[in-house]
């Protein structure tokens, strides 16, 4: 049966292809964004604007969905928790974007009930400087002890790349296709190189988090977007080179994390997250979603495919 679903803040990466996968299911997406786009699909229209509060009340104010998928990232639950009130009461299942990053180095291979870094870490300037992972297990905690209704899902993307943006390690954007047409070498750190890396296509991600909606069972709970593939960042950093023809040049940590200062990048994403072991346990979501391995594209599939839509 078709179903009503908005996605806020939907029309990046993610919301793209969990957009994507919900029309092949069926249903009618509504997409709040700020991006200038224009649908060619009776069953999806885009609404250009800032999805703040103001907005959102004025715009659900006579409207209920079947299901809302809130892309949007906010910096601890006093900020998230009048959104959270609002939705939960404008739709029948909401679904809340957390991040794998919340996990510590504890758990391999990791599963939902891995220790959360914002639980073990003794890292005072990580605690009061960290604005991603901790906001998001900040966000997690408020749901689990101050929402009253129980008619929302946590997901935890791994790393999801498209056209936009290839990730490697701290890499991200297009610099891996920029180093290869300039012809440089790109550094990585070569203590990340045997670590497994969390990293898909973002047409997985958005796969898996179109099919956990409506599902029996999911309400309350938290779930790993993850394909299960679990590559090394040097297994990785091969294919990069066999697709774009990107060179790299492998240093110690020490010398990358000088040369991340010189870009400006902050140190967390790497010191708390791309050098752990990243080694996920998909089997929950599977379950969930009764997707199967066959279901997702490899990372090499996924880099050819969004190569082909910028060669295009």
């Amino acid at each position: 049966m078709k179903k009503q679903v908005l996605l806020i803040g939907g029309g990046g990466t993610l919301g793209s292809y969990t957009a994507e996968e919900l029309l092949g299911l069926g249903h009618k997406v509504d997409v709040i964004c700020l991006e200038d786009k224009k649908s060619d699909n009776e069953n999806l229209t885009y609404i250009r604007e800032r999805a703040d509060l103001e907005f959102l009340k004025n715009f659900l104010k006579d409207k209920k969905y079947d299901g809302i998928v809130n892309f949007l990232h906010y910096q601890d639950e006093v900020a998230y928790a009048p959104y959270h009130e609002l939705l939960t009461e404008k739709c029948d299942h909401l679904i809340f974007l957390s991040s794998y990053r919340i996990y510590a180095d504890l758990e391999h291979p990791i599963t939902e009930n891995a220790p959360k870094l914002l639980d073990i870490t003794k890292d005072s300037e990580f605690l009061a400087t960290e604005k991603y992972a901790l906001s998001k297990a900040k966000c997690e905690r408020y749901l689990n002890n101050n929402s009253l209704k129980k008619n929302w899902t946590v997901v935890r993307p791994v790393i999801s790349f498209s056209e936009r943006r290839f990730d490697l390690v701290t890499r991200s954007n297009r610099e891996v296709i920029e180093a290869a047409e300039k012809g440089e070498a790109l550094m990585l750190p070569s203590e990340c190189k045997n670590l497994r890396a969390a990293l898909t296509w973002a047409g997985n991600s958005g796969k898996m988090i179109a099919h956990l909606l409506f599902k029996e069972g999911v309400m309350g709970e938290a779930y790993t977007v993850a394909d299960g593939e679990n590559l090394t960042w040097g297994e990785i950093a091969d294919i990069y080179s066999e697709v774009f023809g990107t060179r790299f040049s492998w240093v110690d940590t020490k010398t990358y994390l000088l040369d991340m200062e010189k870009q400006g990048k902050e140190k967390w994403i790497l010191l708390y997250d791309r050098l752990y072991d990243r080694f996920i346990d998909n089997s929950k979501i599977l379950k969930a979603t009764n997707l199967k391995k066959e279901d997702f594209k490899s990372i090499k599939e996924g880099l050819e495919i969004e190569y082909a839509k910028i060669k295009r």
